[in-house]
């Protein structure tokens, strides 16, 4: 049976209805997602019950948690890695003064991505071929792109926050979740059932997939919301807000979801003002990285502050030199990884850590904004290129799209492997002449801003 079968979409008008929406979900969370979680040889829950655990501890005790965690990663990447053991001898850095004293870790130089693209290999602890990994590509909004690889307990411990924090905001198993994702325009209509949809059912998950954010791919997205009523509706900030806009413009607002979750790029007031008040629903925000996963949340909403979870991983911000502002570029050890281990990363985006009585929390944050491109007079969202170029187009190491020409100029740095013959073909292929397609070096970039930010898209 294929996945767009009339009794599929007969059975989702069904279960979105009380009461089989929730003995729907609590069939996927409390039965198929522990046959999901066994037969993938995975191990979600039990850290689920350990992040419980802590977050009901004070501060203090958990701060003490942080600190011998950030100490027994140092051991290890100083025993198994060997950029980080050639590091620790030629700096004499001794691990046990970082016991005694958390500032000695002052000692040890900022990780960046020009660092792990150099050092490849030996960032890691062991070869990739004799353990199961998982390879995530950063974003390059903050930096040229680099992959980082993840151990099964990085990635479960990663799966394992994202579900304690949405339950923290009320998401619990047998309430939906809808995530908005990439749709491509060579898709095929996949059969039914799938692994993707024993997932998402056990999950309680659903996707909208998008490729435009005009008027009819904004009310494409409203019916769907509608239609499916979610719990939690998950996506890039920019998005929301667009529909959020369109939303009001032709509802005068309206309601399909109790939680708006924000990640991947900048929330900004305004942007969560409208989108409360024309979606009528709450929103929270969320800081995560393709490096270390989530690592920050409004746990106990808005109000009440972004939350570092400091369970995860040693959270520094430095002060910018230069910067009149008195920015603060955020610093994590993450604690989880050990295939993969990094140690005082500079992710590229300002924030300021605070510490309060009842935990660690970011102010100040700028971090990364995605714009909207006309390709053939229809607008496209950043991510949505990024997603065609990185899984559709390949071979492309990065890409920058400058609209202050015409049509915009689409600047690609190719792979040492890739063919500019073949990368024009299917470029032209999926969106005909809408771009000047110019083959360049990473020093063509347009950098933008006081501190020359590398941006994917410059308009000035």
């Amino acid at each position: 049976m294929r996945a767009d079968h009339p009794f599929l979409h007969y059975s989702e008008s069904v279960f979105v209805r009380q009461p089989f929406r929730t003995l729907k979900g609590i069939a996927g969370g409390y039965i198929a997602y522990p046959i999901a979680e066994s037969r993938e040889k995975r191990s979600v829950r039990p850290k689920i019950d350990e992040l419980r655990r802590h977050y009901r501890l004070e501060m203090a005790p958990r701060r003490a948690i942080a600190h011998d965690r950030l100490v027994k990663i140092l051991e290890f990447a100083g025993a198994r890695v060997p950029y980080y053991r050639d590091l620790f001898a030629s700096l004499q850095f001794d691990v046990a003064k970082v016991r005694e004293d958390v500032r000695y870790l002052n000692d040890l130089p900022y990780l960046t991505k020009d660092v792990i693209r150099e050092q490849g290999q030996r960032l890691l602890s062991a070869p990739l071929e004799q353990t199961r990994h998982y390879a995530c590509k950063t974003g390059g909004s903050t930096g040229l792109s680099c992959t980082i690889f993840y151990d099964q307990d990085a990635a479960d411990y990663s799966s394992a926050v994202t579900f304690y924090a949405r339950e923290r905001v009320g998401k619990l198993r047998h309430r939906s979740e809808l995530h908005f994702a990439c749709r491509f325009p060579d898709q095929v209509v996949p059969e039914w059932p799938s692994r993707e949809d024993f997932k998402c059912f056990a999950m309680n998950r659903s996707n909208i997939f998008f490729d435009r954010i005009d008027d009819e791919g904004l009310e494409e997205m409203w019916q769907t919301l509608k239609r499916r009523k979610p719990y939690l509706a998950h996506s890039h900030p920019s998005t929301m807000y667009a529909l959020a806009c369109y939303v009001q413009r032709k509802y005068g607002g309206g309601n399909a979801f109790a939680v708006f979750e924000s990640s991947g790029e900048l929330l900004e007031p305004h942007a969560r003002e409208m989108i409360a008040k024309a979606l009528r629903c709450r929103v929270i925000d969320r800081y995560g990285l393709a490096e270390l996963g989530v690592m920050a949340y409004e746990l106990n909403g808005h109000e009440s502050g972004f939350q570092i979870l400091e369970s995860e991983g040693w959270p520094e911000s430095r002060l910018l030199e230069g910067n009149q502002d008195g920015a603060h570029e955020l610093v994590f050890t993450g604690f989880r990884n050990r295939l993969m281990p990094l140690i005082r990363y500079a992710t590229g985006d300002l924030a300021k850590v605070e510490e309060r009585p009842n935990g660690l929390f970011l102010t100040q944050v700028v971090g990364r904004i995605h714009d909207v491109v006309p390709i053939n007079g229809v607008a496209h969202p950043t991510h949505h290129i990024q997603d065609m170029l990185d899984h559709r187009v390949g071979g492309i190491q990065e890409f920058q799209i400058d609209l202050r020409t015409e049509p915009p100029t689409l600047r690609i740095v190719l792979e040492p492997w890739a063919n500019q013959d073949e990368t024009t073909a299917k470029l032209k292929h999926f969106w005909q002449d809408a771009f000047t397609i110019a083959y360049v070096g990473h020093d063509d970039f347009v950098r933008v801003g006081s501190r020359a930010k590398f941006r994917h898209v410059v308009t000035a």
